[in-house]
């Protein structure tokens, strides 16, 4: 129970990593608020939560929608006073592709859900954070930002600015209570991976459950990691 009575916000938590670090976090003792765009997963998670005596919120919530992001501080506000944790999980990578043929649809789908989503979550949710003893906040990104492969333009470059938004942020908080990391989660089993790498045989590939640990550490009240770039292993 290493987060036991922390409050707990996850964003793509209907399926692949986002599932896993929620119902990794409700075993841990956390109160999870888990939001999705997937009414059914959600529904699904609720239940794996509540069959393993934990308790949570579930949040139906698209997240590039204009003022969702927004309303759902409020509502965290309302109910809970506080936010322990936020973990940004929610992503989309573009169909893979040369830049000069990545489509307006996908380019400005990435940067509304891979970069902008998470700077509205840290503008909504830093006050919420402010108000718990030891604020913990995890932005999941990618090993792309270090080798910037080819025909992953709009993936690579959502996930590098999101890293500059957070080292910056970061920066900006250090003398307050939280503490906030990025985390690359390497090669794991998720329906993202599977539509990037169509030919891979998924059973040679970490399954989500195997990477929560470096989730439920870095999200504990002693945990003072600060500013890092950190690479899960499984």
């Amino acid at each position: 129970m290493r987060l036991k009575d922390r409050i707990a916000l996850v964003t793509g938590a209907s399926r692949g990593i986002g599932r896993a670090v929620a119902e990794r976090y409700a075993k841990e003792g956390a109160h999870v608020i888990a939001t999705a765009r997937t009414v059914g997963g959600l529904e699904e998670l609720d239940d794996a939560i509540k069959a393993a005596g934990g308790t949570a919120t579930m949040i139906p919530l698209d997240l590039m929608s204009p003022d969702g992001i927004e309303k759902m501080g409020q509502a965290v506000l309302d109910r809970f006073k506080r936010l322990d944790i936020l973990v940004g999980n929610a992503a989309v990578a573009a169909t893979l592709g040369p830049v000069a043929q990545i489509s307006a649809k996908d380019w400005q789908e990435s940067i509304v859900l891979n970069l902008t989503a998470n700077w509205r979550l840290i503008r909504s949710f830093q006050p919420l954070l402010e108000q718990s003893e030891a604020g913990r906040a995890i932005f999941v990104t990618s090993g792309v930002t270090k080798g910037l492969p080819a025909y992953f333009g709009a993936y690579s470059a959502t996930k590098s600015a999101l890293d500059a938004l957070i080292v910056t942020w970061c920066k900006e908080i250090e003398k307050t209570k939280i503490r906030a990391n990025l985390l690359s989660p390497g090669a794991v089993r998720t329906r993202m991976r599977a539509g990037a790498f169509p030919g891979e045989d998924p059973m040679t590939v970490t399954p989500p459950e195997a990477i929560t640990g470096i989730f439920v550490e870095l999200a504990e009240a002693s945990c003072q990691r600060h500013g890092e770039w950190v690479k899960a292993q499984p």
